[in-house]
């Protein structure tokens, strides 16, 4: 069996009917937007109210938030495509299309920072102090007060710099893009909240409504047996 919706005027199956009565009024304010004439007698599809609950969540998303931004809108069409949002800033398509010059950053920044720079560091400056001094007797290539070897640290210490601030830069951005990411994850978590105490509320409302009837069902059972009685 079909039934006609009051909103849109087409078809549905009859399991898909909801009507009006068992609506919560913020929903309700919301279809009378779109149709003035929509009261309790009236009826719709579930597929309509999910509609409607998604355009409420998206109202009240204003309201709270002012203008949707980017990442709003994502969260609300991921709730209507019913899709994820969740991302990996961190992952292989990311690191796949990095620049050779952004690959070489990552490299320096994460050799530059560990104890095995260091160690081969402190080890060619401790060879270089030694043998120009003990070795060459300080007559070698670059004397006390070792001006080439400063010469060459301050090189190194000027190429260097900038090199890991690139790294550090792209490592933010990849922070930021995670932190966008938990905020769209954490807000399409509390809409779907929403959106499932709506369903839940509409199911208490429909299942009453249903004990409602049937109890008359039984009344009306129980009259008719007690009528059967007394004509006896």
């Amino acid at each position: 069996m079909k039934f006609t919706s009051d909103i849109s005027g087409k078809e549905f199956p009859q399991r898909e009917k909801v009507d009006a009565s068992l609506v919560r009024k913020p929903i309700v304010d919301v279809i009378k937007k779109d149709h003035p004439d929509f009261d309790d007698t009236c009826s719709l599809a579930m597929t309509e109210l999910n509609e409607y609950r998604e355009k409420y969540i998206a109202d009240f998303l204003q309201q709270e938030l002012g203008q949707l931004d980017e990442m709003e809108t994502k969260v609300v069409q991921a709730l209507k495509d019913k899709t994820l949002i969740s991302d990996n800033p961190d992952d292989d398509d990311d690191l796949a299309n990095a620049t050779f010059g952004q690959r070489v950053a990552d490299k320096v920044a994460s050799f530059g920072g560990s104890w095995t720079f260091i160690i081969i560091f402190v080890t060619f400056l401790l060879g270089w102090i030694a043998v120009n001094i003990l070795l060459l007797a300080n007559k070698g290539w670059d004397p006390y007060p070792f001006i080439l070897l400063n010469l060459i640290l301050s090189c190194v210490a000027a190429l260097q710099a900038p090199v890991i601030m690139m790294s550090q830069n792209r490592q933010g951005e990849k922070d930021r893009d995670k932190a966008q990411n938990d905020y769209m994850v954490n807000l399409k978590s509390e809409l779907e909240i929403r959106m499932l105490h709506e369903k839940i509320d509409h199911l208490i409302l429909h299942q009453e409504q249903s004990l409602i009837e049937i109890q008359k069902v039984q009344v009306d059972m129980m009259n008719d047996i007690l009528s059967r009685l007394e004509k006896k």
